[in-house]
């Protein structure tokens, strides 16, 4: 039951015909179905760092052509990752296995491209990205969080007020946890009006984060009204941000 309230995945096995129309291929290779997400076919010369890019709870990555639009053209490669269970990927659905998997993936990431190497994670994938960079064998320069929540024991008891949620949930994507540790940029984005995570889950997590952070809040956007048009100045904030450490962008 828990697994049918968090998880709304898209099962349908892509084709090459279907990401073409996107504009993607398959990653890695050329074809299923030993594929891990989606990249541009035209491979940039000298990329500024890597983006593995992990989307939210419904859908697949072939949903988030958004990111390759916004991200690319500022210099990012961009690997639109998905999850096991999704995209007609084989394996469970569940904290374990998709954490499991994105570790596998952002280590192959690494393997094939090198660094920079920067996450980022849109609401599930938030939490995803937190329980990645807890414990994963290879450097993450910094992470992008957007629309997170805290815990999700939290959000869950936070929706469920009146059942003892907090303690029933099996999967915690505990990213105040998972953070803890983390000496990376972090980038946070809330919300104001989000009615699915709450933005004070978001605030919660942000305070809770010891290294390097900023916060961006948009303003009258919803869960899903978030500003994602590639020509809004908030990415070039946010990508400056996190490139800071390599000294090419301001604090």
């Amino acid at each position: 039951m828990q697994e049918k309230m968090i998880y709304y995945p898209d099962r349908t096995p892509p084709n090459e015909a279907m990401s073409a129309a996107m504009g993607l291929r398959f990653w890695p290779g050329q074809g299923r179905p030993d594929y891990r997400g989606f990249v541009s076919p035209e491979a940039l010369l000298k990329p500024k760092g890597t983006i593995v890019v992990f989307h939210g709870n419904a859908g697949s990555a072939l949903d988030r052509g958004y990111y390759v639009a916004a991200l690319e053209p500022r210099g990012y490669r961009v690997i639109l990752a998905e999850y096991p269970g999704f995209g007609g990927r084989p394996g469970k659905l569940g904290e374990g296995p998709i954490v499991k998997d994105g570790k596998a993936t952002v280590k192959l990431a690494y393997e094939e491209y090198g660094g920079p190497l920067y996450l980022w994670g849109e609401s599930l994938g938030a939490g995803v990205v937190g329980a990645i960079v807890s414990d994963v064998a290879v450097p993450v320069s910094g992470v992008v969080m957007l629309t997170p929540w805290d815990t999700l024991p939290n959000l869950a008891q936070a929706i469920y007020w009146f059942l003892p949620a907090r303690w029933l949930i099996r999967d915690q994507y505990d990213s105040m946890k998972n953070l803890a540790n983390y000496g990376g940029r972090v980038a946070l984005l809330v919300a104001e009006n989000d009615e699915v995570i709450p933005k004070r889950h978001g605030l919660r997590l942000f305070e809770s984060i010891h290294g390097p952070k900023k916060l961006w809040e948009f303003r009258r956007a919803n869960h899903n009204t978030w500003p994602a048009d590639p020509g809004e100045p908030w990415w070039d904030e946010v990508l400056a941000f996190l490139a800071f450490a390599f000294g090419v962008g301001p604090n």
